[in-house]
């Protein structure tokens, strides 16, 4: 029975010229130098000349060289540095549990202290606003701008049946008490026709029934 096989094979080759070449870069530059004046010397059918190959040669020889050189002084200074870091590095100090569980708990109960004194100061700088309302009397006077007096005496007037009426609303005070009133306080001299007239208009106002002289006419004015 026949069997194929199939092998592929990868060979590289140097030429002699190659292995010298490899091998002259593995030789120290000052080496180098030394072989080819002792080859000069011993064959003096050999010429000295900057060639270009030779200048290669010597370039990438020197190159190796110091790019070797650095690499190991690179090595050098990592390892002086790392030394230098172990050295310089403080001590790690050890601080006992209570130590530590002491200061904290006292740290943490200043803090409380310090908020606990600040809430309180906010808590008494703050001031409740206070609710202002105007009397029933206050009101009362407030609607009397919408009114149309003629004159300052028809102001005054309805100012005195307004300073007549209770805090209930009502006007218990007779009308002829309050002409009185009006001659020898406001030395104003009015007519009772004139008192009803701007009675009418008061009660008139807001809360209904305001001026009502008894019951049955509170009724009827909230009708």
């Amino acid at each position: 029975m026949l069997k194929q096989q199939l092998t592929q094979k990868l060979q590289q080759k140097l030429s002699p010229q190659q292995i010298q070449l490899m091998k002259l870069l593995q030789i120290p530059t000052a080496v180098l130098d030394q072989r080819i004046k002792e080859e000069l010397e011993a064959n003096p059918a050999l010429e000295e000349g900057d060639t270009e190959e030779e200048d290669d040669i010597l370039e990438m020889a020197r190159s190796e060289e110091k790019s070797e050189a650095e690499s190991e002084d690179s090595d050098d200074q990592t390892s002086e540095l790392d030394d230098m870091d172990q050295d310089e590095l403080p001590p790690e100090e050890e601080v006992p549990l209570d130590d530590y569980l002491n200061d904290y708990m006292e740290d943490d109960e200043a803090s409380y202290k310090t908020r606990g004194d600040s809430y309180q100061a906010e808590d008494e700088g703050k001031t409740l606003p206070i609710a202002v309302e105007n009397t029933y009397h206050e009101y009362l006077e407030q609607q009397l701008g919408m009114l149309d007096f003629k004159d300052e005496k028809d102001e005054i007037i309805a100012r005195q049946i307004v300073g007549s009426i209770d805090e209930d609303g009502y006007l218990r005070r007779e009308l002829d008490a309050i002409l009185d009133d009006l001659l020898f306080s406001q030395g104003v001299e009015a007519t009772k026709e004139e008192l009803e007239y701007w009675l009418s208009k008061i009660q008139r106002f807001d809360p209904p029934g305001t001026g009502a002289r008894n019951l049955q006419e509170c009724l009827l004015l909230q009708l």
